[in-house]
């Protein structure tokens, strides 16, 4: 019984895995598509937010995600808030990389996200790290500096909006887990309310950078309705990558998790050079899995320290008790 269980487990698990690789796959392919034609990244993070909001509130409420729980206005405007205007900045600044350069190059800098939440944690939460850990960074950094010499199609603009994406998605990863500790919030309920607030605050940004131009440029919007097709299409899957990327988190170790986000990279980089054909050198693919590979390996050694950690914290428990 115990083992039909596991199996069944197992089986969920990888159907979440091949899942989010093809959903996350096919979101950036759309995403580029999208944006080649549609030059409007604005109205592109408008449509996800708005996509989250609409969604995911009834379709919580049917899978019975438990309700808001109270927190207070001062905790409200501290994390909460500061917490969705991130988002969104993240999302815009993440939706013009893609824009300006191959989606394959937009996500080997996004490898950098060990870098970025060290040097955070180290600034905001005084965390120190082992030797190991920065070491880890080395092929991080020099895969993306390789990736970044011998890419094509490189553009400052793009390098620069991905790399502040990157860091603003780690801080949304730090502030996020302790929300999640301190207020006990369901992590897809947090979803939600990060979705609906960062629309709210996005909207007159929108409006005023964005609306008119849209409104005004006709023949890429009311006279072609693939683009609106893919736009919605963009919103939808954007959410279910959202969904199921949480999903994952929380049915994995963090060890586990981390290995299929990277194979999920590995995923997104080979499926974009192949169906929208960018031109890369061997050079660049080298710099692209040394990344990927520094990625992997940090990740591993942050999971190695924190069973550590957990298991001196037992061994002092149990002194403690007798």
């Amino acid at each position: 019984m115990a083992h039909s269980k596991r199996s069944r487990e197992i089986c969920n698990v990888l159907f979440l895995c091949v899942a989010w690789y093809i959903v996350s796959s096919t979101n950036n392919v759309i995403g580029k598509t999208v944006l080649n034609e549609f030059p409007y990244p604005l109205t592109m993070t408008m449509v996800q937010l708005l996509s989250i909001t609409i969604l995911s509130g009834p379709l919580f409420n049917l899978w019975g995600i438990r309700k808001y729980v109270d927190i207070s206005w001062n905790y409200y405007w501290k994390l909460i808030v500061p917490l969705a205007f991130g988002k969104f900045m993240a999302s815009v600044l993440s939706h013009v990389s893609i824009w300006k350069v191959p989606v394959s190059y937009a996500h080997t800098v996004k490898a950098t996200m060990p870098l970025f939440t060290v040097i955070l944690s180290r600034l905001i939460m005084g965390e120190k790290q082992t030797l190991k850990v920065y070491i880890s960074l080395i092929p991080i950094i020099g895969g993306v500096a390789i990736a970044t010499l011998t890419e094509i199609s490189f553009n400052m603009v793009g390098l620069v909006c991905a790399l502040i994406s990157t860091a603003g998605f780690s801080l949304q990863h730090i502030f996020s887990k302790k929300v999640l500790k301190d207020t006990k919030v369901h992590h897809l309920r947090l979803l939600h309310i990060l979705g609906r607030l960062a629309l709210i605050m996005f909207l007159p940004i929108w409006l005023y950078a964005d609306f008119l131009n849209v409104i005004q440029d006709k023949a890429k919007t009311y006279q072609n309705y693939r683009i609106i097709i893919l736009l919605f299409l963009d919103g939808v899957l954007n959410f279910l990558q959202n969904v199921i990327a949480f999903s994952v988190l929380h049915m994995v170790t963090p060890l586990t998790y981390a290995v299929a986000n990277c194979s999920k990279r590995i995923f997104v980089i080979g499926l974009s050079l192949f169906i929208l054909g960018n031109p890369v050198t061997s050079m660049n693919v080298l710099g692209m899995f040394m990344a990927i590979f520094g990625m992997l390996y940090y990740n591993k050694l942050q999971f190695k320290d924190y069973t550590v950690e957990r298991q001196l914290v037992a061994v002092v428990g149990k002194f403690c008790v007798f």
